[in-house]
């Protein structure tokens, strides 16, 4: 197939065609389903970081106005825990209830379950509960976690450590460390991020008999959701609940995963025969929802006298929080632990991360899930290896970076980089950042009383989201409408314009002809979810496939009309010996329900997508304020083939916006008892636009991915990837190397301006 043939097809810059609904009022969100009869329920959660509770009284909620119910754990122990799925921590697992058997392990662990008629009688009775709690020491920083008298968050394991995950061959890293010419090491620290989606969580719950559960909830796949929530926890057969998710206002990893409301409300509805709805507001989300990052590092880099790596070791102490979430030990192990050393040639390499819980929400994967980190490690030694050697940090990069052909390259840490022109990508990028004219910029700062800084990144993704296998279901209605159910998830990524792309070219048919369905487990009850940066590799290719069985399909019905002999094109049927055609709107009507296709794209050797690129940012530093301003910013990027140029470039702001927002102003933050400080967004900073650079400059130069029909490559996570080492590096430069983590906040700025002035006075 011959791409971009048409003006609507792929590799074409297509608006979005859900825009038209999203921006006039018309998305439909969970909050926004109205059923009959529908109740609320509000969940009283846990002040105290680590507590016991010795005696819930919930008399006085129970008699309060309109409350249905009142549920403790007591009301709901037969239902399965939130389970982790990757248990890396051995014979000490760490179940999570749905609501607390007995002790509260972080500020926001849920206590008690009201139902009532309206959401402000269900709050106005939790309010009402009485729980007798003994408090418990708690530990709320990776460093009090392990010190050597440290409480436990679970008593029956050894230690707050628990486990210990590695990669690569740590003798031969030692023994090149010992022995090179340049060693740098870092402590590194990766703050731990609230996901903050605009839309909060929410979940309606139904109950019928016979006919089993139906619960609508934000997500980012219903396949999965559904194969968690029936089998693991509600313990019911998959075919007795049915998963609904509409529109969702961003997910960025975090509405992957299951919830304790999710179950609650489907037992509620259940036990009151009314359907139940649960929304979360911004403090529910905060101290709730699944949060990012968190972790601590130490780095060395090895190195000989010209500048060329040797070695590489990493030791990580990953805080896990007070559970390990669903795929939260596997986030800085498995997802971000074998890409650390990046695409440079690193002749050892060695990684160590160790799981230590804390009394925390859970943390677990937030957009890049382990490969932000990872980048932001070798980057950060990058610039700092330049600078101890005095090179330039574009020209370290240049004599490290992989050449084409030495692809396809085993990075010793289990992956295998298969295809990519890094050497070229890097220099387009110094180019169209003009690296060259930094110094002139660098000068007339200096005459504003402004400290310049200029820094890169060259980043690389693993993107496929943990599985290669993706679903479509193409089904033509009489109309000539053809529908495509797809097994992803879009959280305003654009997938119903982009995967109508693909549809529409493939099918020789105009866009608007297309229809993408999504989230519905009665449609399509099967496929892997939005995540990873996977669903334009795996749920496009899918809908290739899908649309070739509709073609195949279509001959076969068509030759009852036209034939034995019958060819397809430009959305028509044809008898190869006559003029004789249908339209795949009239062998539609002729056969109702019958005109369909679907795939289950699964490569016959399932491998990860690498997408890389390079990314340049300029800041300028007010010394006397602490203030950073990012001046200038771009990004060249291989993401294979591209599909949609304009949704692309919004990804990547997207991304450059989140990777900024945890270089400068986001920090979650527990005090010593484990108390939540940055609970609002009186607290919390996060990104406007005004802290955004003034323009994005933007350009790829694609390899095809060969693990794919479409060639693509996974681009959702790449901009934050980039940003953050690139920034950081930027604000490092503009102090002179001085080493700063994040967020670098004016204080820390403004401090290490001060102390850089007066050794440069001392001079």
């Amino acid at each position: 197939m011959k791409f971009g043939t048409s003006q609507t097809g792929v590799g074409r810059s297509v608006e979005r065609v859900e825009d038209a609904r999203l921006l006039t009022g018309r998305g439909r969100y969970t909050d926004d389903v109205q059923l009959s009869g529908m109740v609320h329920g509000v969940t009283l959660r846990s002040p105290h970081g680590h507590a016991r509770i010795r005696a819930i009284d919930t008399a006085a909620a129970r008699a309060m106005p309109g409350v249905l119910a009142v549920y403790t754990h007591a009301d709901i122990a037969h239902y399965g825990p939130i389970p982790c799925l990757v248990p890396l921590s051995g014979p000490v697992q760490t179940p999570r209830p749905l609501l607390a058997d007995g002790v509260v392990r972080f500020v926001g662990d849920g206590v008690a379950f009201v139902v009532a008629e309206t959401r402000e009688q269900a709050r106005a009775a939790a309010e009402a509960i009485e729980v007798d709690y003994e408090e418990l020491p708690a530990v709320s920083t990776l460093a009090a976690a392990l010190a050597a008298d440290a409480p436990k968050v679970w008593p029956e394991a050894p230690s707050n450590c628990l486990f210990t995950w590695e990669a690569g061959d740590a003798a031969k890293a030692d023994a090149a460390v010992a022995a090179a010419a340049h060693r740098v090491t870092l402590r590194i620290v990766q703050n731990r991020v609230a996901p903050t989606s605009m839309e909060v969580r929410a979940a309606v719950g139904q109950h019928e008999e016979g006919a089993g559960f139906t619960l609508h909830v934000g997500s980012q796949g219903v396949a999965g959701m559904r194969a968690m929530l029936a089998g693991l926890v509600m313990q019911c057969p998959p075919d007795q609940l049915r998963v609904v998710t509409g529109d969702v206002g961003g997910g960025f990893g975090m509405k992957t995963f299951l919830y304790p409301e999710y179950g609650l409300v489907l037992h509620a509805a259940r036990a009151l025969g009314r359907s139940v709805k649960w929304t979360g507001d911004r403090a529910d989300a905060f101290q709730t929802d699944t949060h990012g990052r968190a972790m601590e590092s130490e780095a060395t880099l090895a190195l000989d006298a010209d500048g060329r790596i040797l070695a590489l070791r990493v030791e990580s102490w990953s805080d896990l929080g007070a559970y390990q979430a669903q795929y939260g030990p596997a986030i800085q192990t498995l997802a971000g632990g074998r890409i650390l050393g990046g695409v440079y040639r690193i002749p050892a390499i060695h990684n160590r991360v160790h799981g230590v819980v804390t009394n925390t929400a859970p943390v677990d994967a937030y957009r890049g899930a382990g490969r932000p980190e990872a980048t932001y490690i070798i980057e950060r030694l990058m610039d700092a290896a330049a600078h101890r050697l005095g090179i330039g940090t574009d020209e370290i990069r240049r004599r490290n970076l992989l050449t084409p052909d030495e692809l396809p390259h085993a990075n010793g840490l289990g992956l295998t980089f298969d295809v990519g022109n890094f050497p070229a990508l890097l220099d387009r990028a110094l180019a169209n950042a003009d690296w060259a004219g930094a110094a002139a910029r660098r000068a007339e700062a200096a005459r504003r009383g402004r400290r310049h800084g200029r820094g890169l990144c060259y980043y690389v993704e693993i993107a496929g989201g943990g599985s290669s296998e993706e679903f479509a279901d193409v089904r033509v209605g009489a109309d000539g409408v053809v529908e495509v159910a797809v097994g992803t998830q879009s959280n305003g990524q654009g997938h119903e314009t982009v995967y109508a792309q693909v549809t529409a070219e493939r099918l020789g048919i105009p866009i608007g002809q297309v229809r993408i369905v999504q989230g519905d487990t009665a449609r399509l009850d099967q496929g892997h979810g939005t995540g990873g940066s996977r669903s334009m590799a795996w749920g496009g290719s899918a809908c290739l496939e899908a649309a070739d069985a509709l073609v195949a399909r279509g001959i076969a019905l068509a030759r009852a009309d036209l034939g034995d002999e019958v060819d397809y094109a430009d959305g028509l049927f044809r008898a190869r010996n006559s003029n004789a055609t249908l339209s795949i709107a009239e062998l539609a009507a002729k056969h109702p329900g019958g005109l369909d296709g679907r795939s289950r794209f699964h490569p016959e050797q399932p491998r990860p997508t690498f997408p890389n690129g390079c990314h340049v940012a300029e800041v300028e530093v007010d010394p006397e304020t602490g203030v950073v301003e990012v001046t200038r910013y771009s990004c060249v990027d291989d993401f294979g083939t591209i599909i949609n140029p304009l949704l692309l470039q919004g990804q990547i702001h997207g991304g450059v916006a989140q990777g900024l927002g945890q270089v400068l102003l986001e920090n979650i933050v527990y005090d010593e008892a484990a108390q939540l400080l940055t609970g609002s967004f009186m607290d919390y900073g996060v990104p406007r636009a005004d802290d955004m650079p003034p323009a994005i400059g933007f350009d790829t130069l694609p390899t095809p991915s060969p693990t794919n029909p479409l060639g693509a490559k996974g681009c959702g996570e790449a901009g934050t990837i980039g940003a953050m080492p690139a920034i950081m590096n930027a604000i490092i430069d503009a102090l002179d190397g001085t080493q700063l983590e994040m967020p670098a906040t004016p204080e820390k700025i403004w401090r290490a301006a001060q102390a850089l002035a007066l050794r440069q006075a001392a001079e």
